[in-house]
């Protein structure tokens, strides 16, 4: 089930489940809430989970174009306040890891903790500027097609080829409603967002949660942050790409418990 919620001028989607302490999942670029589908059943039995969609991805409100890494963050904290959950835990992949260091500097009294999965400290923080260059250049173009054009060209870069076909289904059907309208603002967000200054100055526990089959965030991004940040703990999930959580929900899910358990 989905409620809604307005926020900052915007209404914002999302899912809930369980009861205890609260855990909010953010997903990353070409994703909505529907990326959490194994989590938001199976740590249930011990959190209460809250995985939205950020602001022009599933049922949420298209963002103004100038919509910036700041301004989602700023709705992030908006969101969490009334929905009245505290000091939650943060769990963010890809763009939603960088969103959660986002939030984590502009608003420090809110996460509890924060789990990095398969995430960059922005793009401009983590990758080579080409790389950056062509991955923008890309996605300007696929905007302008239908995604059925496009989607399919993700897919290599976003699992191994191990992953199940059923998760290739349900990814690419969620990938299928992107309108350029959430993509572009997110994309170019991210794309100049570098947030390596702030690592050192994270202070809540930290688990940095990698495959060490992704291409899209390699092993170097994840030992890149955890020499950055402190006291940070760094899991990789062997055999296992860049969306983590889809393709390994059994052993994603294991490490979070541990962590979140200790913190």
């Amino acid at each position: 089930m989905v409620d809604r919620i307005e926020v900052e001028g915007l209404t914002i989607a999302y899912a809930r489940a369980g009861s205890g302490p609260p855990l909010a999942l953010l997903h990353g670029g070409l994703g909505d809430h529907r990326a959490w589908r194994p989590q938001l059943a199976s740590l249930a039995d011990t959190f209460t989970v809250v995985a939205w969609d950020a602001p022009g991805c599933g049922g949420s409100s298209d963002p103004p174009a100038s919509f910036r890494l700041g301004d989602y963050a700023d709705v992030l904290a908006g969101f969490l306040r009334a929905l009245d959950l505290g000091r939650p835990h943060v769990l963010g992949l890809s763009f939603g890891g960088g969103l959660a260091l986002e939030l984590s500097y502009r608003h420090p009294e809110l996460p509890r903790s924060l789990v990095l999965a398969s995430a960059y400290a922005g793009w401009a923080g983590s990758l080579p500027a080409g790389e950056v260059e062509a991955r923008v250049a890309k996605a300007v173009h696929d905007a302008e097609r239908p995604p059925e054009e496009w989607v399919h060209s993700y897919l290599p870069s976003l699992f191994t080829d191990a992953v199940s076909p059923e998760v290739v289904a349900e990814t690419v059907a969620m990938m299928l409603d992107t309108r350029p309208a959430g993509m572009l603002p997110m994309l170019r967000s991210f794309a100049e967002a570098d947030l390596t200054d702030g690592l050192p100055l994270v202070r809540v526990p930290t688990l940095l949660l990698y495959g060490d089959a992704d291409v899209r965030s390699p092993p170097s991004v994840a030992v890149a942050l955890h020499d950055r940040i402190p006291s940070s703990q760094l899991v990789v999930l062997p055999g296992v790409g860049h969306v983590s959580n889809l393709e390994a929900p059994a052993a994603f899910d294991r490490a979070v418990r541990d962590f979140l358990a200790a913190a």
